[in-house]
């Protein structure tokens, strides 16, 4: 595991929180679902109500990811990027807002323990097309917004970053690193998400 990318995770999420802070005056809001637990959410609420979260960090001892990825690498038969690992195993948090020179972006993260199974589904399906594609190994980790169509991945043998589009080969490299990646990345106001 990367020192220097943990730092850079963290630098980037205390940012986030700080910027939220600063800015909104409060942590942003979801809609409360007893199905949906987190460790992210703060107070307690009713179902269907407004509810505030923050990211928060994964304990160390957290085996759900690391078991996950465990379970996904015997299924494709090699390993996966230990920045992906890095990455997912780090903060539990809905997708945090940033810009870039690139333009606005949404980083993906995993809500709880129990979304380990969603992501691990997702990311078959995407290796599994890129199998079928003759194309290389990337991992995703975060999406272009406002519209979605594109997302950004770890190439899993480079560790390289590049801005993709679904079914396609990947449109260009966006950093030699998730650790450098990160330092290109200004946090934005982390939306409400109530429905």
């Amino acid at each position: 595991m990367s020192q220097t990318l943990i730092t850079k995770i963290d630098a980037f999420v205390e940012q986030a929180i700080k910027l939220q802070l600063d800015q909104i005056g409060r942590p942003p809001l979801t809609t409360y679902d007893p199905e949906w637990p987190s460790d992210c959410l703060r107070g307690e609420t009713e179902p269907d109500e407004s509810i505030q979260w923050l990211p928060e960090r994964q304990a160390d001892n957290n085996n759900s990811c690391h078991d996950m990825f465990d379970r996904l690498e015997q299924a494709l038969g090699y390993s996966i990027h230990t920045d992906l690992r890095t990455w997912y195993s780090r903060y539990w948090s809905e997708p945090l807002p940033a810009t870039s020179e690139w333009g606005d972006l949404s980083l993906l993260f995993l809500w709880s323990d129990k979304d380990c199974e969603r992501l691990r589904g997702n990311l078959v399906g995407h290796l599994l097309t890129k199998q079928k594609q003759k194309q290389p190994a990337t991992l995703f980790f975060a999406c272009t917004e406002p519209d979605g169509e594109k997302f950004i991945s770890i190439d899993n043998q480079t560790g390289e970053i590049w801005l993709e589009q679904p079914g396609k080969k990947p449109i260009m490299k966006l950093a030699d690193s998730l650790a450098l990646f990160l330092d290109m990345l200004t946090p934005k106001t982390i939306p409400d998400l109530e429905q």
